[in-house]
């Protein structure tokens, strides 16, 4: 995913399914000069990690 998209969704007031290793995930914010987003696991929202944006992927 590319940084201006990671973006969008995170400002988007509508749900966007975004994954991470196959489980969706929640995207907290982004560092567009490192290539990265700061995440959560819907299923664990107090576990946050810092991920590239290479491996998110917006699901249909």
């Amino acid at each position: 995913m590319n940084a201006g998209r990671a973006k969008e969704i995170l400002e988007s007031a509508d749900v966007v399914n975004v994954t991470y290793l196959g489980h969706p995930v929640m995207i907290q914010h982004v560092d567009e000069e490192n290539g990265t987003a700061r995440i959560y696991e819907k299923k664990h929202p107090d576990i946050e990690k810092t991920v590239p944006l290479s491996s998110l992927h917006e699901s249909v």
